[in-house]
């Protein structure tokens, strides 16, 4: 085998996706394969999402893709880990690894390239693999995305006093996903992320903190926390309070100026979490509730909590605390049971919530969830018309809370220079790549700078802003 083997990754799906091909690119650079992108690489591995059906055709395309290039191809990821030897048998241009392999994930590659076929595995429920009580979790030996690693980790991956998981940025800029859990104990009846993704396990404050530090040294500014449920920090540890203590620590990392909670479960956020994400000098006042709906009688068949009046007293609790705290949340329509009435009460809501970020799904039946045989389907026909109506008036919506924020001031994270003044970047109400982002004019400005501005002018999400003096840039 030559010594030179060449690798690309592809990612689809979500922030936890891109951390977790992070980790898969530590691993191989450690096993000394070579990263290149495009064409030409020996093995393409395709880090699949297995969410809906449309990230699942997403998924297929990408691999169908990959294997008219003449690469070998590998699929990992959720679709992988979802489906198996199901997968394997339906698309044999492909590979299959689980996430049990991520340890050996070079020696796996190694074997595609000398044309040893893996051997599938069969999907199972990952739930099933940790204990049921969450404080035995910590304990187990089960490969988890992000969890456990090298240590000390093998030099040119990352610095022995940075994280325990091996870990290669495949992007640059001020900006980072950083993971702090993985999995899901809640049972929503939508939902398959659980059984493939697994039970809910936190990853020790310690060894967050020391992957923060690590991305300080890499440039970072901007630390955006990701996990399938936030909220549930800490369960699986004692402190159920972890969270609010985590946040400062992470805010007091030297380099970082912002951090960012993501995917709040709206019955788990308790006032004591408000308080430090609205309060705390670092951590960004942004709230991303999972509402999901807004009829309680439709959450209930969702296994969900919550109602109109709940959810708006949320959020002006939180806006009593930060009056400019961003606020957004995704809806799914037409969700089996969902009558005119229920649909109503989700958009009376919505006119009510000043969102600022609102996404808006189709409900389709999922493999293996409760709710693929509940009865009362909504027709196909109308739950598109619901969606078209919904997404246009969240459209107008956004774009009114947008127009709310013209004459503020807001800190702005540049990334980017455009050239001839202007430059783009995210304020604090504004998440990576979901949110919009804000156009800052100004002058002599640089990417990982934070330039207070006034908003002078709204469009759609987006912003544009006049920054302040220069001298007041961080």
């Amino acid at each position: 085998m030559s010594s030179r083997r060449t690798v690309s990754l592809v990612t689809l799906g979500c922030a936890r996706n891109e951390v977790d091909s992070e980790e898969i690119a530590g691993r191989l650079a450690d096993g000394g394969w070579e990263l290149v992108d495009g064409d030409g690489a020996d093995v393409v591995v395709v880090n699949t999402c297995g969410f809906i059906e449309a990230a699942k055709q997403d998924s297929i395309d990408a691999l169908l893709g990959a294997a008219e290039g003449g690469a070998k191809v590998v699929a990992a990821g959720c679709m992988a880990e979802r489906y198996g030897k199901d997968l394997a048998e339906a698309m044999p241009e492909a590979q299959v690894l689980s996430f049990d392999d991520y340890g050996e994930i070079s020696g796996r590659l190694d074997d595609v390239l000398e044309g040893r076929a893996l051997v599938p595995h069969d999907p199972r429920d990952r739930r099933t693999l940790l204990p049921i009580s969450p404080a035995e979790r910590q304990d187990s030996d089960v490969q988890v995305p992000g969890h456990g690693g090298f240590d000390p980790l093998p030099e040119g991956v990352a610095p022995a006093s940075g994280p325990r998981v091996p870990r290669k940025r495949l992007a640059g800029g001020p900006v980072a996903n950083l993971k702090i859990a993985s999995g899901c104990d809640r049972r929503c009846t939508f939902c398959a992320i659980p059984a493939f993704r697994g039970a809910y396990i936190s990853r020790r404050p310690d060894d967050v903190v020391r992957e923060a530090e690590w991305l300080a040294g890499q440039g970072v500014r901007e630390l955006f926390l990701v996990s399938e449920n936030s909220t549930s920090y800490g369960k699986d540890l004692g402190d159920l309070r972890a969270l609010e203590s985590l946040l400062p620590r992470l805010a007091g990392v030297e380099g970082i100026e912002r951090v960012r909670a993501s995917y709040l479960q709206p019955a788990e956020v308790r006032p004591g979490l408000v308080d430090v994400l609205a309060g705390t000098p670092g951590v960004a006042p942004y709230f991303d509730l999972s509402f999901q709906h807004a009829s309680g009688p439709l959450l209930r068949r969702m296994r969900r909590f919550g109602d109109r009046e709940r959810f708006l007293e949320l959020l002006e609790t939180v806006r009593a605390k930060a009056p400019g705290a961003g606020a957004r949340s995704n809806f799914i329509v037409g969700f089996p049971g969902e009558t005119e009435e229920d649909f109503a009460e989700l958009t009376a809501f919505l006119q009510e919530a000043r969102l600022d970020a609102i996404g808006v799904f189709g409900y389709s039946d999922e493999d293996g969830t409760e709710a693929a045989d509940l009865d009362g389907k909504v027709p196909e026909e109308v739950v598109a018309e619901r969606v078209d109506r919904l997404n246009r008036l969240a459209e107008e919506l956004m774009a009114q809370r947008s127009e709310e924020r013209v004459g503020a001031r807001v800190d702005v994270l540049v990334e980017t220079d455009l050239g001839d003044g202007t430059y783009e970047g995210r304020s604090a109400h504004q998440a990576p790549e979901v949110d919009g982002s804000t156009l800052v004019r100004g002058t002599g400005l640089a990417p990982g700078d934070i330039v207070p501005a006034t908003v002078v002018e709204a469009m759609g999400v987006d912003l544009v802003a006049d920054a302040a003096d220069r001298s007041d840039a961080r």
